[in-house]
Order: C-alpha cells, then sequence, then structure tokens
C-alpha cells in the first residue's frame, strides 16, 4: 500500500457507531425525501400566510392614514375659505360669527344672525361658525352637539363623584 492510501478521511461523528450526532428516535417514522419536501412546503405556506396577513395590517393602516390626511386637507381648506372671507371688525376665538353670500358671490363674516335680522337676513345664510384658539373654525351646530355631549360627561362624573362620596360618609 501506498502513503496515500494510509490517510483516513477526517472524523465527522466522534460518538460510539450505534449513537447518531442528531436527536433520533428508533421508534420515529423514517424521513424520507417527499416528507421533508411537504414540511417545507407547509413551513413556506405558514410564511406566506402570516407575512401577506402583516402586510394586510400595514395597508389598512395605509389607507387609514390616507382617508385622515384628507379629512386635514379638507378641513384646512375649509378653514382657509372662511379666513378669506370679508370681515369689517376683528375676530376674536371663541365668537361665533355668521357667514353670508354676498351679491358678487363672495363670502363675508357678519356679527349678527339671521335672527337678529328678524330672520329675514339682507343675503343668503351660508352658517354660523365659532372661531377656535387655534384658528380652525366649527360649525356652530357642531359646537352645540360637543358643548352638549361635555355638559353630559361632566354631569356623570359629578354624580359618580357623589355617588362615591355618599358611599365613602356612610359607617
Amino acid at each position: 500500500m501506498s502513503n496515500d492510501d494510509t490517510r483516513l478521511p477526517p472524523q465527522l461523528h466522534s460518538g460510539a457507531e450505534h449513537s447518531s450526532p442528531y436527536p433520533v428516535s428508533r421508534l420515529a417514522p423514517a424521513f424520507g425525501l417527499a416528507d421533508l419536501a411537504r414540511e417545507i412546503e407547509h413551513a413556506d405556506r405558514m410564511v406566506s400566510g402570516r407575512v401577506g396577513a402583516q402586510l394586510q395590517v400595514i395597508a389598512d393602516q395605509v389607507k387609514a392614514l390616507q382617508a385622515q390626511a384628507r379629512a386635514i386637507l379638507e378641513r384646512a381648506r375649509a378653514d382657509q375659505r372662511l379666513h378669506h372671507a370679508r370681515c369689517a371688525f376683528r375676530r376674536i376665538p371663541g365668537k361665533t360669527y355668521h357667514l353670508y353670500e354676498e351679491a358678487d358671490g363672495g363670502l363675508a363674516f357678519s356679527m349678527l344672525s339671521p335672527d337678529d335680522w328678524g330672520g329675514r337676513p339682507p343675503r343668503p345664510f351660508v352658517g354660523s361658525y365659532r372661531l377656535e384658539a387655534d384658528m380652525s373654525w366649527t360649525a356652530a351646530d357642531a359646537v352645540a352637539a360637543a358643548d352638549d355631549d361635555s355638559r353630559q360627561l361632566v354631569a356623570r362624573l359629578l354624580a359618580a363623584t357623589g355617588d362615591s362620596q355618599a358611599g365613602g360618609s356612610r359607617p
């Protein structure tokens, strides 16, 4: 024999011959190539499904953000339109002003409501708006609804506080 024949291949497993470097049970079914391919295919489907669901959540969030951005831009346009309406007085935040359409198609604010005109304003009435501290405008009917909601919330909080104090003062 030559010197080349005396070389042994590198040893991959240093345990006993009957042991395996991988956890194997003799009672477990043998894995064939088809079984392994099915496992990989199943794992791929699971990963694809999970990733698809996560991407769908992100897509829904993007749509919601786009809708929110549109609403913000529409509100800004409406506020700008109201700020550009003619006005012969200084606007004060917290006050409600009444918007009328002028003969030339422009808009003009007035301190007088249609009721102040006896229900017969000299120009077509567009709406009433309250100027907010951040210089945005809120429609008067929305202000009334928000004020009603706030009053109801305060009443419920006071009632709950009164009930808890009444319960706490009993012996």
